[in-house]
């Protein structure tokens, strides 16, 4: 059956492209912000032409082994290239699985003008086509699923990276100022940025302000205590800034002991103490 689609997608040439992807375009789904009908056009072309060459190099339409094989790694290759650039630039699941849904209707229309005459012969040819079009669909879904992941990791390590901003607020005094719920993740991070530019610019001692934290547990507490005495290792102090009453009361209850560490309730307390570790005072300068 599989020489019967090929001869049915290269009969119907640019008619069944044509009739795609005026129903591609025309859909209440079409992203016209995304997507451009040229590049519609490109892409279904592109689409039939793989198909054909992946039928004729398979020999069979087995939908158990459809895209399994050698035979349709080209095929492979197209769908997760194109299905990967449109789950990058924000096309929904379903926006992405219309483009082989509505294949099927120009694909049985054109089935339909060719087998027509022989009934049987077109059940089968539908039935194949049927099959072959909903593995692609499967794979098409676990490619977009994939895609997205790899959207969300990407966005997530940026994120981590943003919400990590070390300041030099002097000579050999870093803040590091975080804001957002602090969970192991995200802690490691600000360990490893915060220890890599007390290396970097020699500092002496960094401040990590957590005023526009909601709440620290234990787990994150350890994380930071981890953090502070990593930092000791390196030639650094730390002190804590921004611990709010309800903070303080939450570590309290869960026994988290900072005895040792270095705390002030805000900024400008904290860099007091990092200009006496420093040797500097802030005084007050009359007026000229």
């Amino acid at each position: 059956m599989t020489s019967v689609l090929v001869e049915v997608l290269n009969g119907a040439g640019e008619e069944l492209v044509d009739r795609w992807v005026s129903l591609q375009t025309e859909s209440v789904l079409f992203r016209a912000d995304l997507l451009a009908p040229e590049q519609v056009r490109e892409e279904s072309s592109a689409f039939v032409s793989q198909l054909c060459e992946s039928l004729e190099r398979s020999g069979a339409v087995d939908p158990e082994a459809t895209l399994d094989g050698e035979p349709w790694e080209g095929m492979r290759a197209f769908l997760a290239a194109l299905f990967r650039s449109r789950a990058q630039r924000g096309f929904e699941p379903d926006e992405g699985a219309e483009f082989l849904l509505l294949f099927k209707l120009p694909l049985f229309e054109a089935l339909q003008k060719e087998l027509g005459e022989d009934p049987a012969k077109l059940v089968d040819a539908v039935w194949d086509a049927t099959r072959l079009m909903d593995r692609l669909g499967l794979y098409t879904t676990q490619v977009y699923a994939r895609a997205k992941e790899e959207v969300i990791a990407r966005q997530r390590e940026e994120l981590l990276e943003l919400s990590t901003p070390v300041v030099t607020l002097w000579e050999g005094i870093l803040a590091l100022p975080l804001i957002g719920t602090l969970d192991s993740q995200r802690t490691q991070q600000v360990m490893e940025v915060l220890l890599q530019e007390i290396v970097d610019q020699e500092a002496s001692v960094a401040i990590l302000d957590i005023t526009g934290v909601p709440t620290v547990d234990s787990a994150t507490a350890q994380h930071l205590v981890r953090t502070m005495r990593a930092a000791r290792l390196i030639g650094a102090e730390c002190i804590i800034s921004g611990i709010r009453p309800q903070i303080a009361q939450t570590m309290v209850t869960l026994g988290i002991d900072l005895g040792q560490v270095e705390s002030r309730s805000t900024m400008a307390g904290a860099l007091r103490v990092a200009f006496s570790r420093r040797g500097r005072k802030v005084v007050a300068t009359g007026e000229a």
